[in-house]
């Protein structure tokens, strides 16, 4: 990543005027001390790890569906609702109040509370009999994880000025690729050799630990605006953050994007471990060891390769190129990705998977840099939560739930093949993220038109 000027530091004496673009100004934290190059790259770093460890706990329970399913005597709409609906309802209303608070508090304490608290319940599901007391804790990682991304999303931003940002946010998004593979392979190892109930405590209790460490650690920045952004009272209301949401149809359209593209991710990642082990004969040790390393490559590539393309467009085009090139790649992945469901051979499933991975996964870092962006000052955090509610509630709650009810319904006539029938139909979503993007850049090329 590509250090900001040396002049932000070498004038940190100079106070933060209202006002003043982030780049310019002198970085500094919330007490007026500086923050150098080093300890920036600290916090992104850190704040990526918390991010990590936050799909890891999530995800871990896709590869442990199946050995739940027996255990539990679960149906695949009991699963889907772990995966989706329970932990998204209270993962992604709380986020709202969560950020109303972040965008007048200390973003770094409530990140490493959140850390803590949902590190200790998903620990506490491998201690669950039953679907209730499941669901349950599930609820518990929900709540805790509530209090993870919009204060990290505010803190990157003020941390980043804009033609960084993407970069910058396109790095902590590393945290959903290897975060979801690192559940997968853990969750696969630990759950073959011990049970689904160890792998869950022994993922869980190392979060507590990274707890203290972003305490220690990771500075909170000052917050700073971007030039002509709107000065918004102190205390913005999340009234506030959903109207001037609405006011901009660029963001509208993001936010459409991006909870599309999310409903068909956590649907399909969600239950490709299951849909493998059922289709292909595979068991939780050749996903975790040889899929799940796979699949984290052509995430990585794809969402560093994404953010740097992202900022080069950026640089040369305006923020408009972003949302065609997301628009672009998605559109590259679409064959791939409905190939990894209609081939028999587990080798050409897999092939197809990572081509379509390598694509996909280009939309998170770009995405969130164009909303944050947008956002007027002192409601970034207030912006990425409302963002993230409708993606979660949508994109999370819906899309796993869907898979499970899905199948259950394509069973009578489809028997253990119903599954992969359920993701081909959930995959076919795909070309309305695709236009919605496209309406994205639309919206903000008249709005580039207007300004000149």
């Amino acid at each position: 990543m590509d250090d900001i000027s040396g002049a932000r530091t070498a004038a940190a004496s100079a106070p933060v005027v209202p006002g003043t673009t982030p780049g310019t100004a002198p970085l500094l934290d919330s007490t007026g001390k500086p923050i150098s190059a080093k300890a920036r790259r600290w916090t992104l770093g850190l704040l990526t790890a918390v991010y990590f460890f936050s799909y890891m706990d999530r995800q871990i329970l896709s590869i442990l569906l199946e050995d739940i399913k027996a255990d539990l005597l679960l149906s695949d709409t009991q699963l889907g609702l772990l995966s989706g609906l329970a932990f998204a309802l209270f993962y992604a209303t709380l986020g709202i109040p969560v950020a109303a608070f972040a965008d007048r508090s200390n973003r770094r304490n409530i990140i490493a509370t959140a850390l803590a608290l949902w590190s200790a319940m998903t620990a506490v599901c491998g201690l669950a009999q039953n679907f209730l007391q499941l669901l349950l804790a599930r609820i518990g990682v929900g709540v805790g994880e509530a209090g993870s991304s919009p204060p990290s999303h505010s803190m990157i931003a003020d941390l980043y000025p804009a033609n960084k940002r993407a970069g910058a946010l396109a790095i902590y998004s590393l945290g959903v690729t290897l975060g979801a593979a690192a559940g997968q392979m853990f969750g696969g190892n630990l759950t073959y050799f011990f049970d689904w109930r160890t792998a869950f405590i022994a993922i869980g209790l190392p979060g507590v630990i990274l707890a203290g460490i972003v305490l220690a650690f990771v500075r909170e920045p000052a917050r700073l605006a971007e030039p002509g952004a709107k000065q918004m009272a102190d205390r913005p209301s999340i009234a506030d953050g959903f109207r001037t949401i609405m006011a901009n149809r660029a963001a509208v359209h993001l936010i459409a994007g991006v909870t599309l593209t999310s409903m068909i991710g956590y649907a399909l990642t969600g239950w490709s471990p299951p849909y493998m082990i059922r289709s292909f004969g595979l068991n939780t040790l050749q996903i975790g060891n040889i899929i799940a390393p796979l699949l984290a490559i052509a995430g990585v590539g794809g969402t560093l390769g994404s953010g740097w393309l992202a900022n080069k467009l950026s640089d040369r085009y305006g923020m408009k190129a972003q949302p065609l090139m997301i628009a672009g790649l998605k559109l590259i992945a679409l064959p791939f990705l409905i190939f990894f469901y209609v081939v028999e051979d587990v080798t050409w499933a897999v092939g197809g998977y990572f081509i379509a991975l390598l694509f996909q996964t280009c939309y998170l870092g770009p995405t969130f840099a164009m909303i944050q962006t947008l956002a007027p000052l002192k409601m970034r955090a207030v912006w990425a939560a409302v963002t993230l509610l409708v993606i979660n509630l949508i994109g999370l709650g819906l899309g796993p739930t869907m898979i499970g009810l899905l199948s259950d319904w394509f069973e009578p006539t489809y028997g253990t093949e119903s599954l992969r029938q359920a993701l081909l139909v959930v995959a076919c979503f795909t070309p309305v993220a695709i236009f919605f993007y496209w309406r994205a850049y639309v919206h903000l090329k008249r709005a580039e038109t207007a300004r000149a």
